[in-house]
């Protein structure tokens, strides 16, 4: 079954797992940028709990914007702040170390469309994961799909509509907090490693 997503930034777990367990990925192009989604945005562990970070993006004056054509604000470094983040939050997981030199350059890079950013994560999660990322992008917007051969899934990028609830697994600060559900693809990608694959296969999605 082919799966349709929106393109996002280090996406949540649920989207990994939409991808793991579809055949072939459709990526919405055609749609209009939403502000407080997941497209600019993604959720890690930090030491003090469920930390947000996002993508500052350039504001235009037109009533609408196709998500392609949104631009990232560059004035300050950004980077280097989420960058932080991520080494605060990860620096002592297990599988940290093994992914950093590849992931750094991702952060060094000025990247001007949100878009281009977006595909370059989740390339390097699929990357890491091991992962084929064998996708089509649309060429036109459809608020529904009527096909019995596709699953969309691109509600995925609203967190609020995302009530999946997947098995827990350990976290760096699982024991201070509990376990955070549906983080980023990253937070399992850097305490599960090569396991976490096999973890994505075995989820399962509320549709």
């Amino acid at each position: 079954m082919d799966t349709l997503l929106h393109p996002s930034y280090f996406p949540s777990i649920s989207h990994f797992v939409a991808m793991a367990q579809s055949d072939k990925m459709v990526f919405e192009m055609e749609d209009n940028f939403q502000k407080q989604t997941n497209r600019n945005r993604m959720y890690i562990y930090s030491p003090n709990g469920i930390q947000l970070l996002n993508i500052p993006v350039k504001h235009s004056k037109q009533a609408h914007q196709k998500t392609k054509e949104i631009k990232i604000e560059n004035d300050f470094n950004w980077q280097k702040q989420h960058f932080k983040s991520l080494e605060a939050a990860y620096r002592t997981s297990p599988f940290f170390e093994f992914f950093e030199d590849e992931i750094l350059p991702i952060f060094e890079k000025k990247h001007h469309f949100l878009m281009d950013l977006n595909f370059e994560t989740m390339e390097f999660a699929a990357k890491c994961l091991r992962m084929k990322l064998d996708y089509e992008t649309t060429t036109e917007y459809f608020h529904k799909i009527d096909s019995s051969s596709i699953l969309d899934f691109r509600f995925l990028v609203d967190g609020k509509k995302d009530a999946s609830q997947f098995e827990s697994y350990t976290q760096v600060f699982g024991d201070k907090h509990g376990f955070l559900n549906n983080l980023s693809i990253l937070d399992l990608l850097f305490n599960e490693g090569k396991y976490a694959l096999d973890y994505l296969k075995n989820q399962t999605l509320i549709k």
